[in-house]
């Protein structure tokens, strides 16, 4: 690294654009769910709905992830920059105006497949603009970005579903959107790399891929886990499509990567270098990235799931409830670095995980029917410190592994990872808290003589979801039940609620724990910048002279 290009200090102005564009893209997922009791009364759909929702547009981030950073190289990050906001805004705009779920869906999804090409984009910008130590601190600032959108959604959409209703909050991403069009014409251009050559082929085998998983794992809890159920759109000899939808697209993720070392050993462009995954270990950093995802993404939907639905908390007291987890994680992610000298990257993943676990088994038994415990906040608080400083840790480590030049691959295949994991993540939970909050409400029912089974039969069993305790007296005073009846039906709704969410943290926790396992096989380099191209036009001529030897260091490591 030369003295040179660290002694000039560039404008904090592009960075502002970044974090900026960042809590745009950000946003959303926040929203939702500090707003979903606003949506559910508003659209009429389940809470679970939401989720679905929310997993729409990871799911489509992850679609096109990997075709995003190569566009963006290919035709000039910043045009490409542009037009993503401005798509995104327009899609926020659709939410803002969604007048059903599938409106919703679609804005979600809309909106996440943009995403995909604004992400490679802002990392393309930090490189191209800073270098040294101003390039490490732009870096970190981007990382925190993430939940420094989840505070600041928390805070404005929850003020707004409280006061003047959550579709503001998405009307002002809108501005938020314009501005920064307006912004990144200060930008500089990014050169274009007109020799790249996209894969186009295995591209449409990872969207296809991702899509049918998307739709499979979104239908699990509408359209049954196995069997069919009457939300399902079509049956397989009565099985859901679900779990087939599922099994496609896994066959479809091993077509990609066999089409994928087919390209490489044939020295041909592909979308996604496998380099990048070239030995245990980075499969391994992998792995941790994909679980702690999965685990943070799932502790983030069930948590305000919690507090708006068995607590009946408004959106500016569920923000203001979970703010101590959001600033946990802008916090470790922000800090994590200063350990790097310290311990190696396996010893703070393996701590990291352990913390997690420890945390969602505090929570599992210290939570109530109401709120404010201070083993509670505790909880939330080492959650976030874990989930922050692992999620930050394993990208610089992975980063760190990959030949310079394989940057780009390295953030894509980051951005894949994190909304594949994050939206199974959802959908799983979604899945399994419904089917224990299900056997739960069965076996309790049969508890409480008073109930009549004509009664149970009547309000349908095999269709449980999570519900607030006036929405369970409305269902039931369509019925004949009578006041002692409601009493007991709501005492079984309360009971049930909280024990499925003690057992879907409990679960979590057990994850956790199992990730010690790849975390001791994390590795211990870190690599201090980012090449300005991010994307090699020759991905096949970078291995040269220090790259070499790094590249036999890792193979004798694997």
């Amino acid at each position: 690294m030369s003295t040179g290009t660290t002694a000039v200090r560039s404008s904090w102005l592009p960075l502002a654009i970044v974090v900026l564009t960042q809590v745009q893209a950000s946003f959303a997922v926040n929203a939702l769910t500090v707003s979903m009791a606003g949506i559910t009364h508003d659209l009429g759909i389940a809470a679970t709905s939401v989720g679905t929702a929310i997993t729409a547009g990871t799911f489509a981030m992850a679609a096109f992830i990997l075709l995003g950073a190569k566009v963006g190289s290919r035709f000039g990050s910043k045009g490409v920059f542009q037009i993503a906001v401005s798509i995104h805004a327009l899609a926020m705009l659709g939410v803002a105006l969604a007048p059903n779920g599938s409106v919703l869906f679609i804005a979600q999804a809309a909106s996440g497949a943009v995403i995909a090409l604004i992400a490679p984009a802002l990392t393309v910008f930090i490189a191209s603009n800073y270098h040294g130590k101003q390039q490490a601190t732009a870096i970190g600032l981007l990382a925190a970005a993430i939940p420094l959108a989840g505070v600041l959604a928390l805070l404005i959409a929850g003020t707004f579903a409280t006061g003047i209703g959550w579709r503001w909050s998405f009307v002002l991403m809108v501005g938020l959107g314009a501005v920064n069009l307006l912004l990144s014409t200060a930008l500089k251009k990014v050169r274009s790399q007109p020799l790249l050559n996209i894969d186009w082929v295995g591209a449409a085998i990872a969207a296809v891929s991702i899509i049918l998983l998307s739709f499979g794992f979104s239908g699990l809890e509408p359209w049954g886990l196995v069997l069919a159920s009457d939300g399902a759109p079509f049956t397989i000899l009565g099985l859901s499509p679900a779990p087939v939808l599922i099994v496609l697209g896994l066959i479809g993720g091993q077509l990609f990567f066999v089409w994928l070392r087919r390209r490489q050993a044939r020295a041909r462009s592909r979308i996604f270098d496998l380099r990048v995954l070239r030995s245990r270990s980075e499969l391994a950093i992998t792995a941790c990235m994909a679980i702690m995802l999965f685990v943070g993404t799932a502790a983030n939907f069930l948590l305000p799931l919690y507090m708006q639905v068995v607590q009946g908390l408004t959106g500016i007291e569920t923000s203001f409830s979970i703010i101590p987890y959001t600033i946990s994680i802008f916090l470790a992610s922000t800090l994590v670095a200063t350990l790097y000298g310290r311990f190696s990257p396996r010893q703070l993943g393996a701590a990291g995980f352990i913390v997690v676990a420890l945390a969602l088994t505090l929570l599992a038994f210290t939570i109530r029917n109401e709120w404010g415990q201070a083993l509670v906040v505790v909880g939330l608080i080492l959650l976030g410190l874990g989930q922050g400083s692992i999620v930050a840790l394993v990208f610089n480590t992975l980063l760190s592994r990959a030949p310079k030049p394989l940057a780009g691959d390295v953030g894509a295949w980051r951005g894949l990872v994190h909304n594949l994991s994050g939206s199974v993540g959802i959908a799983v939970i979604s899945v399994f808290a419904v089917s224990i909050l299900s056997g739960l409400v069965a076996a309790q029912a049969q508890e409480h003589p008073e109930l009549r089974p004509a009664l149970i039969a009547q309000v349908n069993l095999d269709n449980v979801n999570f519900v607030t305790n006036d929405q369970l007296r409305d269902v039931l005073s369509t019925t004949d039940a009578s006041p002692a009846e409601v009493d007991a039906a709501v005492a079984v709704n309360e009971n049930a609620r909280l024990q499925a969410l003690k057992i879907s943290l409990l679960g979590l926790a057990v994850l956790s724990l199992l990730a010690i396992v790849p975390a001791t096989r994390m590795p211990d380099k870190l690599r201090e910048e980012l090449p300005e191209e991010l994307e090699p036009d020759d991905p096949d001529r970078i291995l040269e002279d220090g790259d070499n030897e790094a590249d036999e260091r890792l193979e004798q490591e694997a």
